[in-house]
């Protein structure tokens, strides 16, 4: 379980941030940067972890509980995104430190310090710390992991009905069979990744 030791061991404003959405093959990437000003908000801790480890409903009442607590000046967080063409143009991996710089800079106040879930540093406005599984590890990257899960999986799922043929609202882009035999029979939509191989052979295939 997470907890709140490197934020305190840092000391100052600190900021856990994560990304969801590096996998799949259509969408955007999400990040996330969290803030608990005065530390840990007692009531939150149970709900935080790794959001891959949780269920959907877990991570909508997680989030619930941030926004709660955002609202009470107990947690800071911003949201943000790189874009299908963004990822088209950069590299997924470059996308999705854009998409981490752009919710650091939302802050409004910047962080001392960003602990960063995995092990290569983004180009963000202030001092990083990489930690890998940070995200199982602490409280601040936890929480960042979930908001972008769980806004990424709703940008989806508002997608579905615009794409019926793809399923987006079950497997959020995700390279699942389903996703795939649809690629093939449909060829790629307008939010399909350029540069992910089941994509582009898609576009091959159809033009």
């Amino acid at each position: 379980m997470p907890d709140f030791a490197l934020e305190a061991a840092a000391g100052g404003r600190v900021a856990g941030v994560d990304e969801a959405g590096r996998g799949p093959l259509a969408g955007p990437v999400l990040a996330a940067a969290v803030v608990f000003p005065r530390g840990m908000p007692a009531g939150l801790a149970a709900l935080l972890d790794d959001s891959k480890k949780l269920t959907a409903a877990a991570r909508d009442a997680a989030f619930a509980a941030l926004q709660e607590a955002a609202g009470r000046g107990e947690a800071e967080f911003a949201i943000a995104a790189a874009s299908t063409a963004e990822i088209g143009r950069l590299n997924i991996l470059r996308a999705s430190h854009l998409a981490m710089a752009r919710a650091v800079a939302r802050l409004g106040i910047l962080p001392g310090l960003a602990l960063v879930d995995g092990n290569i540093p983004p180009p963000l406005p202030c001092p990083v710390r990489c930690v890998i599984g940070g995200d199982a590890l602490s409280f601040s990257i936890a929480a960042a992991s979930i908001l972008a899960k769980v806004v990424r999986d709703r940008a989806m799922a508002r997608l579905d009905p615009r794409w019926p043929a793809y399923g987006f609202a079950r497997h959020a882009g995700y390279a699942t069979l389903r996703h795939r035999e649809a690629l093939v029979a449909h060829g790629p939509c307008p939010h399909h990744r350029r540069g992910f191989s089941p994509v582009d052979q898609a576009v091959l295939r159809f033009g």
